[in-house]
């Protein structure tokens, strides 16, 4: 079992940046893949990105590709998800999460282990 907490989140206006952290304990992080998830109020949870594990290949929903970039710092233990040109669509509570998998980064099914999510907030 991996430990994940997430941090970084805060509120930002349209076309503002944040970048959000996902730390580990207890395991090695790149022996994982981390997935990135959001859920807005009244919607269901959604995929935004994942980094494989070992080769850390990033992967990204169509909604955020060009504007978001997921990255793994092995000396920290940790991966970032740098988001860049927000939109108030992208409001949400973000989750990292763990799964030993090589396939399937979209389905939040598959990750074993999950943080307690950060609320980015982006205002028009």
């Amino acid at each position: 079992q991996v430990q994940l907490v997430e941090s970084g989140g805060g509120l930002v206006q349209a076309g503002g940046s944040l970048r959000l952290s996902c730390a580990a304990s207890g395991r090695t992080l790149s022996s994982y893949t981390i997935g990135w998830f959001r859920q807005a109020p009244g919607k269901e949870r959604e995929f935004v990105a994942a980094i494989s594990r070992l080769a850390g290949m990033p992967y990204y929903a169509d909604s955020v590709q060009g504007r978001f970039t997921t990255s793994r710092d092995d000396a920290k233990n940790s991966v970032n998800l740098q988001m860049n040109s927000l939109k108030p669509e992208d409001t949400a509570v973000y989750y990292c999460a763990a799964g030993r998998i090589i396939g399937g980064f979209e389905r939040d099914s598959y990750y074993g282990d999950w943080g307690q999510g950060t609320q980015v907030t982006v205002s028009s």
